[in-house]
Formats: C-alpha cells, sequence, structure tokens
C-alpha cells in the first residue's frame, strides 16, 4: 500500500474537484469511471485547473509538472489497488454506491481506507453491508472541492479511532478544515443548507421574489452565491436527490420537503451548468 496513493472512483463534478486538490497537495491520483467519455472529460479539465493554479502563483512550475504526471485513469477499479485511501464519488444512490463497495473491498489493500463523498445518504446504512466496516468512513467534499477547505468526516458506529485520525490527517494534508460530524441526516452543512434552498424556491413559487432578485439579495448579505446559482453549479438534480434523501431520513418533516419547482427543472433536464441550463443559461447560444 503506497500512502501518497489517493484512488478516486467517480469522475463527475465532485471526483474532478477531490483529484484536483489531492494533486496539487502532492499526492499520486488514481481516478476511475466506467465511462471513458467522463474520464476524457475529467482528465482535460484536471489539467487545465492544474495550469490555471499555476499561472495564478498557487502552484510552482516544478509542483505543476508533477500533478500532471502524478495523474493516471481507468475505467477499471484495479487501478487502486496499492491506494492507501480510495473515496467513492459517484451518484447519489445507495444501492449503487453498496454495489461498488462490494468490488473495492476484493479490489483494495487490507488496510486501505473505503470512502464515500456521500452529501446524505446514512453513513451506519452504507457500512451495513461491508466486511470490513472498520476501514470505512464519510470524506464529505463541499463543491468546488479543490477550492472549498471545509471537509466533513463522518464515522459509522463501527469505525475504527485509527481509521477517523487517518481520515483527519488526509484531509489537513491537503490543507483543508476537517471537521468529525455524527451520521444524521445531513451531517452537518447539508441539514443547514436545506433552508437556503428550500425556503429560496418556495419564496419564488409565491412570487415575492424573482429568482435574479432571490441571488441578488443573498450575494448582497454576502454569501458568496445565492441560492439558485449554488444549485446550478452543484447541480440541480444532485440537489434535489439531496434534499429528498434527508427529508426521507427525518420522516417527511415539512421543513425538508422538496419544491416541485425544482422537480420542474429536473424532470425538463434543467441540471445546471453541467447541462448548458437549469436556473441560468449557460450557453453561448443563450439558449
Amino acid at each position: 500500500m503506497d500512502s501518497q496513493h489517493i484512488g478516486i472512483v467517480g469522475a463527475g463534478t465532485m471526483g474532478r474537484g477531490i483529484a484536483i486538490a489531492c494533486l496539487a497537495s502532492g499526492f499520486r491520483v488514481t481516478l476511475s469511471d466506467q465511462q471513458e467519455s467522463a474520464l476524457s472529460a475529467a482528465s482535460n479539465f484536471i489539467h487545465e485547473q492544474l495550469d490555471i493554479a499555476h499561472s495564478k502563483g498557487k502552484l510552482s512550475a516544478e509542483q505543476t509538472q508533477s500533478a500532471h504526471a502524478a495523474l493516471r485513469t481507468d475505467s477499471s477499479l484495479h487501478i487502486h489497488a496499492d491506494a492507501a485511501i480510495v473515496i467513492e464519488s459517484i451518484i447519489e444512490d445507495r444501492d449503487a454506491k453498496a454495489a461498488l463497495f462490494a468490488q473495492l473491498e476484493t479490489t483494495v489493500a487490507p488496510n486501505a481506507i473505503v470512502a464515500t463523498n456521500t452529501s446524505s445518504i446514512a453513513i451506519n446504512a452504507l457500512s451495513a453491508s461491508l466486511d470490513h466496516p472498520a476501514r470505512f468512513l464519510g470524506i464529505h467534499f463541499f463543491n468546488p472541492a479543490h477550492i472549498m477547505k471545509l471537509v466533513e468526516i463522518i464515522p459509522s458506529l463501527r469505525t475504527e479511532r485509527t481509521t477517523i485520525a487517518r481520515a483527519l490527517e488526509f484531509a489537513k494534508q491537503l490543507g483543508k478544515t476537517p471537521i468529525v460530524v455524527e451520521d444524521v441526516p445531513g451531517f452537518l452543512v447539508n441539514r443547514v443548507a436545506r433552508n437556503y434552498y428550500v425556503e429560496a424556491q418556495r419564496i419564488a413559487l409565491e412570487r415575492a421574489a424573482s429568482i435574479e432578485q432571490i441571488d441578488r439579495l443573498m450575494e448582497a448579505a454576502g454569501f458568496r452565491m445565492g441560492p439558485f446559482r449554488l444549485m446550478d453549479l452543484i447541480g440541480v438534480d444532485t440537489n434535489l436527490a439531496v434534499t429528498k434523501s434527508i427529508y426521507e431520513q427525518y420522516f417527511y418533516e415539512p421543513r425538508y420537503q422538496p419544491t416541485r419547482l425544482q422537480q420542474a427543472y429536473v424532470d425538463a433536464g434543467l441540471h445546471g451548468r453541467k447541462s448548458g441550463r437549469g436556473f441560468y443559461s449557460y450557453r453561448s447560444d443563450g439558449q
């Protein structure tokens, strides 16, 4: 097992960001995804962002060159065989994650940490089917993962203390600010954030203010991004999935109830930046 080797499964928005954070901190990174097109797009994005970091003086020429060389991508999970930590960052679906963990347990090193970047699925529930739950926990990054400093460390009831300690040290090596939180629905940040998203949607549905007005007001109040711009960045579909998960886990408490507004955008395929349009348009043709 190589202590400087980090494996990441899932080449989407979060997987890419985590990879950049690790590469910029001197780790060797393997990134896997079943879709070759996703791997190609992720690789291009990662290399581009490393060059941008160099142009801004955040990485030296030597660090940038080393980071470029330290990335390897493949569609096979065996690429992570000697990784010290393997982080799952696939779709927010419990069954899909459980199936992946079953494969990872037969692939990774015996002492490797297997972690999930889930935003809302219970860590205890995900650990239940594992053969080695003591080395499993949540390491939850925030989007964009290579920029945002906060990382939530979420142990299950069966996670060993040494696993928690290693996860904390890893986050600190990335220059992050890790906090250990209990395995409750939404953990800490996403639970608090539901009101930011859901109440903003209700205000828009009531026509008390437009989407643009709500965002401008919240940004003027000190938030870096308004709720609708932030949902577009995260992914409108991803954000809705998290809200639904938290709503269900809290036994349908009304304060977490999703809105028909967000569901309509998801149904229409308007998923935000990644689809070219969400609550705002990101296409050059203005469509």
